[in-house]
């Protein structure tokens, strides 16, 4: 009986032991937040190298708008992102500053808003169009409304970044994820991974990094 209990013992040490030295699911959430960690896999959606679906989605200024509809560029930078989401707003700064940095030299910012306005009003078209207003947003806008878009690239957060390099008459995933490591504070970030994706393809160069994982708000998908 002595030695059954013993045991018993024992093994409840080891468990409390092994369950305590584990950092918390807390923990693990700050260090999520506060850096874009690479990810050896990436499990849906596209991939570096894949040809993207080019997609007609009405613009904040009333007009259709597709890849198609691009001139005389090398590229673009797709950015799934949204009003209401504070990771979302915490870029809003720097997303400008992608499109003015980038836009003149072949690759400009595309905006599209996957969220489903019904579930969050922020995200109607007629607060996107106040919204670009307020900011002075630069490019554009677009309203995934039907939410047929974001799932084929893969898109999870937003923002979610997707940069695209144009092949003779397709457009060629060359990066996906975050736009730096750190979304609270563009002058801490010391990696800047869209920057470095669009400057490598500018020099004829590969991608130093071709996907990390995006930090931001889930998407606001109808009926769930």
């Amino acid at each position: 009986m002595k030695r059954s209990l013993f045991i018993l013992m024992t093994i409840v040490g080891v468990l409390f032991y092994s369950c305590a030295s584990k950092p918390s699911d807390r923990e693990e959430e700050k260090k999520e937040v506060l850096t874009a960690e690479v990810k050896p896999q990436q499990s849906e959606g596209y991939r570096e190298g894949d040809a993207a679906m080019d997609f007609t989605l009405p613009n904040i200024d009333g007009q259709e708008y597709s890849l198609e509809s691009l001139e005389d560029n090398k590229g673009v930078i797709l950015i799934f992102t949204c009003n209401h989401c504070p990771y979302a707003k915490a870029y809003e700064e720097r997303i400008i500053a992608l499109d003015k940095m980038y836009k003149e030299k072949g690759y400009p910012v595309v905006a599209i808003n996957p969220n489903d306005p019904e579930v969050q009003p922020e995200d109607s078209f007629e607060k996107m169009k106040e919204r670009a207003a307020e900011k002075g947003f630069t490019f554009p806008y677009l309203l995934d409304e039907k939410q047929e878009v974001y799932p084929v690239y893969g898109a999870t957060k937003t923002p979610h970044v997707f940069v695209l390099e144009k092949v003779e008459e397709e457009y060629v995933v060359r990066y996906v994820g975050a736009i730096d490591n750190n979304y609270s504070s563009a002058e801490q970030a010391d990696k800047h991974y869209v920057q470095d994706a669009v400057d490598a393809l500018l020099a004829g160069e590969e991608v130093p990094m071709t996907f990390t994982k995006a930090i931001g708000c889930s998407i606001k998908v109808k009926g769930k």
